[in-house]
């Protein structure tokens, strides 16, 4: 294997493939060779010629930055030496390569595939077939863990077990924020991975069943049942008799041989590192291009990981209605966090930092690539269902718990995660985790599905495209991930307004 990566000709730097020692010699092709001038850790940048005090740092081809001194060949690139040229609000143009869009939208639907899924009474397909408990408010958090526990020794049949989805919301709040609790619930009810719901309230919540229940619409009296706990004499008792019917009723559900169009991917990176960006990242990008030519949909989120890679998106936009739709999206972000009095760019993490990533430019050209190749067909806003398929955007912040629950309650039934630092937990629907190294697939085997890091191996990303698909597909029909295996379950609602 290769020492270092120059990922696009323009680069002036490489990204290293292992740790370089000081005094270590890198040969290049052209017959050229640099010494490494410090030690260097793995997935980091190394300058491959001298880059003068404000010059920019290319990679990716683009910028990710600007030097702040004088940076020679050899010299490690990093945050010391580098920082963002990203700042404010800022105005764009529409420049789409009309022939490319004009291709790609003509090769959408032109795979096929199939799956086993629970094709419910809507139409929607579901990959699971859970029994879920919502709380409408934290209150009776504990309540709705308790009655998992207890219902799960009923589970039979095709029903997968009992999932309590706790939260803090649902009381307490105003305006949008309460409107965004209501409506991630409402979602969260009419998910095709659930076959049942038990909607479980206190009764004296902003959120009561009763407020609740226009935002869910109308819904199966068989399979969504509501209990108030204010309302009952043993919540414990009546709770556990309505989840026995439920499970009842969803237990001879069967699945069937589903078209792929069928299939709703979640697009989310976490605990990124110098590998994300040229490994997984890009193979998730590969995999978010097949499920679209196979008539399917992907959603992209974690808006603020966009900015300093937001202009390539905007120019994969369909139309122009859509580009106007992306730069609402990406400029009304930046004003959340301004009247936060937060700076926009306070971005990457210490994660991300440790592990090669040294700008938002630098993580975000990295980030976007799971978004793939095809046009952005529709821009979501929180909370809100996608009914489009193909490329989808989703105003989401960059949180891992918020973004990943936000990808389920849009509708998707799994969520692709890669990561470079690894992480244990899961969202509402099953949560692929999709390594960009080997060492840490290695080290943490018990969370990671998946391993993109055999492309720093040699593999190539074709074949690691199909092996991915593939699994993608016995994931649809039931088999179990990692975190599933462990009983992992999360939830996480934005927050973003006055606690009464």
């Amino acid at each position: 294997m290769s020492s270092i990566l120059k990922i696009h000709p323009e680069d002036n730097v490489v990204v290293c493939l292992k740790q370089l020692a000081k005094g270590e010699k890198i040969d290049f092709s052209d017959g050229t060779s640099i010494v490494a001038l410090q030690d260097i850790a793995a997935g980091h940048k190394m300058a491959v010629r001298k880059i003068e005090k404000d010059a920019n740092i290319i990679k990716y081809g683009y910028a990710i930055g600007h030097a702040l001194e004088d940076i020679e060949a050899g010299e490690w690139v990093h945050t010391h030496n580098t920082k963002t040229n990203l700042e404010g609000i800022l105005d764009y143009k529409y420049d789409p390569d009309k022939d490319k869009l004009e291709k790609k939208l003509a090769s959408a639907g032109s795979r096929k595939a199939t799956f086993k899924g629970f094709v419910r009474k809507n139409g929607k397909v579901g990959i699971r077939n859970e029994v879920w408990i919502i709380p409408t408010v934290g209150c009776v958090n504990n309540i709705a863990t308790a009655l998992a526990k207890e219902a799960n020794k009923f589970v039979k049949g095709s029903v997968d077990e009992v999932v309590a989805f706790t939260h803090n919301y649902g009381c307490s709040q105003t305006g949008d924020d309460q409107e965004h609790t209501r409506t991630i619930l409402a979602d969260l009810i009419n998910h095709p991975n659930a076959g049942g719901v038990l909607v479980l309230g206190l009764g004296c919540e902003n959120s009561n069943i009763d407020v609740l229940k226009p935002y869910i619409g109308s819904v199966d009296p068989d399979r969504v049942k509501f209990l108030v706990c204010q309302e009952s004499s043993d919540e414990m008792e009546e709770g556990l008799d309505l989840l026995k019917e439920i499970i009842e009723s969803a237990n001879t559900d069967e699945r069937e041989e589903v078209d792929a169009s069928k299939l709703i991917i979640g697009l989310k990176c976490g605990g990124s590192d110098g590998f994300s960006g040229i490994t997984a990242n890009p193979l998730v990008g590969r995999i978010s291009d097949r499920i679209v030519e196979c008539g399917g949909t992907s959603i992209l989120t974690e808006v603020p990981e966009m900015f300093g890679a937001e202009t390539i998106l905007m120019n994969r936009c369909k139309d122009e209605k859509t580009f106007d739709d992306t730069v609402n999206m990406i400029n009304g972000f930046k004003e959340y966090f301004t009247k936060q009095g937060e700076p926009i760019y306070e971005n990457p993490s210490p994660g991300n930092k440790a592990g090669g990533i040294t700008t938002l430019e630098d993580k975000s050209l990295g980030c976007t690539q799971k978004s793939g190749d095809y046009p952005v067909m529709n821009v979501l806003e929180y909370g809100q269902r996608t009914d489009t398929a193909g490329l989808n955007l989703l105003c989401a912040p960059g949180n891992d718990l918020c973004a990943a629950t936000a990808l389920a309650s849009s509708g998707a039934q799994i969520v692709l995660f890669t990561t470079g630092r690894g992480t244990p937990f899961a969202c509402p629907v099953p949560t692929m985790k999709i390594a960009s190294n080997n060492t840490i697939a290695d080290k943490k085997e018990n969370w990671i599905d998946f391993r993109a890091g055999q492309i720093l191996e040699g593999r190539t990303f074709e074949e690691l495209t199909d092996e991915l698909f593939e699994k993608i597909l016995r994931t649809a029909s039931g088999e179990k991930l990692k975190s599933e295996l462990a009983g992992f379950h999360d939830m996480a609602i934005w927050k973003r307004g006055v606690t009464l």
